[in-house]
């Protein structure tokens, strides 16, 4: 077999592992934002003890990645593509780690009644889900406009946080009494804010991949 066909093969099983990682990161989004709904904790805690299954999958690919560029020494485009797996595979590690946030809230706040501003943590959630599915599409079809257009879902969140803030803080100044659970629930706003910011990172570096040039997309 000669060597470029061994590097797509390596590729290929490279990327299967990161589709795992992401179908992963996102599954625990979407159990923490039903946990959230529902006010399950132990469906919280199943996100908790995902985390560490959602770590050694990022040290597994990075490894291999590594490997790949050792023994293939890919050029141009393909190491372009090797650069952008550490930067995904990084990030998605952060992903995880703000549903594991999010997870440990509804923990901290079982048994408590709801704040209406949990919809717009709901939103955030659901759109963060959306922009994990929209990227990695965009990282499989090599496809650098896919990639800016899931990347403009970040403007989704952002206006969530913005108006849950306002929110929050308008409840805080009317009942002082709720100013600890109002913190907490600013907090996971602030978690779910930088999720969205993890993906438009993940996103620039597809871009980077597909056209050899750096992009700012976190305006």
């Amino acid at each position: 077999m000669n060597t470029r066909l061994i590097f797509l093969e390596e590729l290929n099983r490279l990327r299967h592992d990161i589709l795992a990682m992401a179908a992963r990161v996102e599954e625990d989004l979407g159990k923490a934002l039903s946990a959230l709904r529902a006010n399950d904790t132990e469906l919280a805690k199943e996100v908790c003890a995902d985390d560490a299954m959602v770590n050694a999958m990022q040290l597994k690919i990075e490894d291999e990645t590594a490997k790949v560029i050792a023994t293939q020494q890919p050029v141009a485009r393909d190491l372009r593509e090797m650069v952008t797996i550490f930067k995904l595979t990084s990030n998605l590690e952060r992903v995880g780690d703000h549903a594991v946030h999010l997870a440990k809230t509804v923990i901290k706040l079982s048994g408590e009644p709801p704040f209406r501003s949990l919809e717009h943590l709901e939103r955030m959630a659901e759109t963060g889900c959306q922009m994990i599915r929209a990227c990695v599409n965009a990282y499989l079809n090599q496809d650098a406009e896919a990639a800016r257009q899931a990347a403009a879902l970040d403007d989704v969140i952002d206006a969530g946080h913005r108006s849950l803030t306002e929110e929050v803080l308008n409840l805080m100044r009317e009942h002082p009494q709720l100013i600890k659970k109002a913190v907490r629930l600013l907090a996971v706003s602030g978690n779910l804010e930088r999720l969205g910011d993890h993906i438009t990172n993940i996103c620039e570096g597809i871009i980077y991949m597909c056209e050899g040039k750096h992009e700012e997309l976190n305006e």
